[in-house]
């Protein structure tokens, strides 16, 4: 399905959200204001708590390299002025008197921010949010002081030899459009970022007709719609983003290549990615790599056994990422550099392997769709986690794909596996990243740039 097409269908099945089982099992509500706000309760009385979130389509997915981790950016400065609490110290003042523990997040497709408070301020903590979503001031000296923080936690990050494979791996993974896929951004972009970037982001994304609010917990929802609507009515529709600004789809890989990051390490790491499937574009897929993923991981999987259990890898992951914007599929695996030669064959006479009808047994993959749909149930268990959950897929999926995941899960077929593995691994080009001391890379000689 094209884009506008997944909107259209969402829209149509939110008439249905409010009555069907899974929303009358989980006490999910639905409305949706004439500006466009979507707006989600989830009625959850366990304790006496309520978490509010908004939850906008924006992320790495939307930034040219010239707004290159301005996103980030943009939800560090979500918690600080705006035009009724003029500084941060009068915002904090305010999350004590109501006692809000608050976070935030940035995504590839989602950026989402949360307050936690009790359930008699759930009015007040609305009023707040609006106050920040919609009159964020960005002062010129919190901003030079948000940039600050965020190339700290970039500086933490490079720290790590790992960051460097990853993103080596990466740039090329993501060849012609990196930035869209560089949550953490550009050093040099962050730390020249200024308030005008800042506007032309809140004016683009940071609309109703591109945001959801979400409340869960010990509320009731018609009180909820209700304050919503007084509250958010008046916030003023803008252009629908992905029309004006679309998003870009990755091109394919053209072909396989080979990464070596030299840093003093004493193991070898590496990572190989392919790109997977785009959940608007083939949804089927997206189910099996689900399934195939939680039986490649287990202990008792062939994969694992062959790899782990027999000392050629100490650490081995195995991951599909669902995403709009085409989701990677991850292998990462440790090894000794005594080992490497042995170990890289293994992992690709593994991938060989996977359509043989033995590779796992029917038992294994009921399990797999047994134990994803019990992770779902899980997840539920919680008001606030619950919200982050609606809330990403809302944005990267639709509500659609959310609301029917778990029944979709269970149809998935031997004959699905196949199909996935055979399109989008066994017969796919990849990126494979080695990160080696520069001592052991001459030993193993990858000298000339190959993998043996």
């Amino acid at each position: 399905m094209t884009r506008d097409k997944r909107w259209g269908f969402a829209a149509i099945l939110l008439a249905y959200f409010a009555t069907s089982a899974f929303a009358q099992q989980y006490n999910i509500f639905h409305t949706k204001l004439e500006n466009g706000l979507e707006v989600i309760a989830i009625e959850n009385s366990i304790v006496p708590l309520a978490t509010i979130e908004i939850a906008v389509r924006n992320g790495a997915f939307t930034e040219p390299p010239e707004y290159d981790g301005l996103s980030h950016l943009y939800e560090h400065m979500f918690f600080k002025a705006n035009a009724r609490y003029p500084d941060q110290e009068s915002f904090l003042s305010r999350t004590g008197d109501l006692g809000i523990a608050w976070n935030a997040q940035t995504r590839e497709e989602v950026v989402n921010y949360y307050f936690t408070l009790p359930k008699d301020e759930v009015r007040k903590g609305l009023e707040f949010m609006n106050d920040a979503i919609r009159t964020p001031l960005f002062l010129e000296e919190e901003l030079a002081r948000e940039a600050a923080v965020v190339i700290g936690e970039y500086d933490r990050q490079e720290s790590n030899p790992i960051f460097h494979l990853l993103t080596a791996v990466n740039k090329k993974a993501w060849h012609k459009y990196y930035s869209h896929k560089n949550v953490i951004g550009d050093r040099q972009v962050i730390a020249t970022a200024d308030r005008e970037k800042m506007r032309t982001i809140q004016q683009r994304y940071y609309v109703p007709n591109n945001a959801a609010l979400l409340v869960a917990g010990d509320i009731q929802h018609e009180k909820v719609f209700k304050w919503v609507k007084k509250i958010f009515g008046s916030w003023r529709r803008g252009e629908e983003p992905f029309v004006s600004y679309p998003a870009p789809d990755h091109p394919p890989l053209p072909q396989s290549e080979l990464v070596i990051v030299e840093k003093p390490v004493n193991a070898v790491t590496i990572e190989i990615v392919m790109h997977g499937p785009s959940v608007s574009k083939d949804p089927q897929a997206t189910y099996a790599a689900d399934v195939f993923s939680y039986i490649l991981r287990q202990p008792n999987s062939k994969f694992y056994q062959t790899l782990v259990d027999s000392g050629l890898l100490t650490e081995l992951g195995f991951s599909y990422y669902t995403l709009d914007k085409t989701g990677p599929i991850t292998f990462l695996a440790q090894t000794s550099p005594e080992k490497y030669h042995a170990a890289v064959l293994a992992i690709f006479a593994q991938i060989e392997q996977f359509t043989d009808a033995d590779y796992y047994t029917d038992e294994q993959l009921e399990n797999a769709k047994h134990q994803l749909a019990i992770n779902e149930t899980y997840d539920q268990e919680r008001p606030s986690n619950f919200a982050h959950t609606v809330g990403f897929w809302w944005s990267v999926a639709g509500l659609d794909y959310y609301l029917s995941y778990v029944d979709n899960l269970r149809r998935v077929t031997r004959e699905d596996l196949n199909a996935y593995v055979r399109r989008y691994i066994q017969n796919a080009p990849y990126v494979m990243g080695v990160l080696v001391s520069p001592e052991d890379r001459k030993k193993l000689g990858l000298e000339g740039g190959k993998p043996l």
